[in-house]
């Protein structure tokens, strides 16, 4: 049967304010305390969730109510947090939250999956400039749905004992419990770049960063009080017979996957699924002019930066030649977002310079000037491709500042966004090579 342990969702009312260095901080002090604490990052993020496993010492999953089905959900939610002691959920933006137009089982916010799962909100509050305001906001955030149990609040960026003096009383008023107060710390912070911070294998002493989170987090939160909270996911509970997370079927059974500081968005219950479809995953290194495996039947290109190492990529001969020699066998390619650039014909980076790439799509891309391009995608395949056959329909998300500046070949897709309005979006297929900007996360469910 489907079993879930109990989980809870570390939310905000806006993104800054501080819940992912509380959740980070959560998930370090309870694994410290010996605890099988399994993350999970609401919505389409590949940054956060790689700080989750350092932290937790496993590895976190993402949970995205637009873009996934309930079935997938339960799926994840099974199979992650069923033999585990405490599942913790890092939201995404503001409690509330998501996009413009309904997906597979919600609108994408930290709301929805709250409500979906049946876990309970600890909202996290960043007080800075505040003082009994921030208990009419949490009362807000309490209130504004009736089917989102907020359990209590951590505040966050407290000045002083006498600003928290300013505070507290008004949370007894409106009857929402205090689990904690953090005082305002330089500690508490991570280094950032455009698409977020600054990923986790790229982040010095990060394991003694993540402790000193922890060690704020035990000094200043009632621990017990978070995990008390916490509640079975009624989602996972009304699931019948067994949960297969197994519902996306692997591109190949011979998978090279691009892996390294360049090529590292991909999401973990895609990787998970191949494996447990029988799939084997050859990883290589193009940073390190490393070819894909000639034995593959599928080459696969994750995002991640391209644009950071465009001139390292541009003299991995041994990489650029094995790519066009499974290309010319007729083995799939599929590139995403940064994947998907460096199969075109040339990159331009941010000072203006030119680099070519492996030249086996037409596209010319360039972040010389930066145009941001983001949401969630709807798109149906126009042909067959790792994607998925002809005509089916798939669910992702497109997060990059890049400009297109040719692009010649077949469209792969027909795109919408959240709303239903078509974008540009169309990826690119020639031949058995196929791209799109947009990350894959799930198919539509029927």
């Amino acid at each position: 049967m489907a079993v879930s342990r109990p989980g809870l969702i570390v939310a905000a009312p806006r993104s800054g304010a501080g819940k992912t260095t509380i959740a980070l901080g959560l998930m370090r002090a309870f694994a410290r305390r010996g605890l099988v604490v399994q993350p999970f990052k609401c919505g389409p993020d590949y940054i956060d969730p790689a700080f989750h496993a350092v932290a937790a010492r496993r590895p976190s999953c993402n949970l995205d109510t637009w873009a996934m089905s309930e079935s997938t959900l339960a799926a994840l939610v099974s199979r992650d947090a069923g033999s585990t002691d405490l599942a913790i959920v890092e939201g995404v933006m503001g409690l509330f939250d998501g996009a413009a137009g309904e997906g597979q089982a919600g609108r994408g916010s930290t709301a929805d999956l709250a409500v979906l799962l049946g876990w309970p909100v600890v909202l996290v509050l960043d007080v800075a400039g505040q003082g009994e305001t921030a208990a009419a906001i949490a009362a807000g955030c309490a209130h504004y749905r009736d089917d989102v149990p907020v359990a209590g609040v951590i505040l966050n960026n407290v000045a002083s004992p006498r600003h928290l003096d300013l505070i507290a009383p008004a949370f007894e008023r409106v009857g929402i419990s205090l689990f904690g107060t953090v005082r305002r710390d330089q500690k508490l912070a991570l280094p950032q770049r455009h698409l977020g911070l600054i990923q986790a294998v790229e982040t010095a002493e990060i394991d003694r960063r993540l402790d000193q989170f922890a060690d704020v987090v035990e000094a200043a939160v009632d621990l017990e009080q978070v995990r008390g909270c916490a509640r079975a996911s009624r989602l996972v509970a009304a699931s019948t017979a067994v949960v297969s997370p197994c519902v996306v079927s692997p591109p190949g059974q011979r998978i090279a996957l691009a892996q390294d500081r360049a090529f590292s968005f991909v999401y973990p219950h895609l990787l998970a699924r191949w494996r447990e479809a029988g799939a084997e995953i050859l990883p290589f290194s193009p940073l390190a002019d490393q070819p894909p495996d000639s034995a593959c039947d599928v080459v696969w290109l994750p995002g991640g930066y391209p644009e950071l190492h465009a001139g390292a990529l541009a003299a991995a001969g041994r990489f650029q030649s094995g790519l066009r020699a499974l290309a010319g066998r007729g083995v799939a390619i599929h590139g995403e977002c940064g994947g998907y650039m460096v199969l075109g014909q040339g990159m331009v980076d941010q000072s203006g310079q030119r680099h070519a790439m492996a030249g086996l799509l037409s596209l010319e891309t360039s972040f010389a000037q930066r145009r941001l391009h983001l949401g969630y995608r709807r798109a149906r395949l126009g042909s067959a491709c790792p994607l998925g056959a002809a005509g089916g329909e798939i669910f992702g998300h497109e997060f990059h500042y890049a400009s297109v500046l040719a692009n010649g070949d077949e469209p792969l897709v027909e795109c919408r966004d959240a709303a239903g309005k078509a974008v540009p979006e169309a990826g690119a297929r020639r031949g058995t090579v196929s791209g799109t900007f947009f990350h894959f996360i799930d198919r539509q469910q029927t």
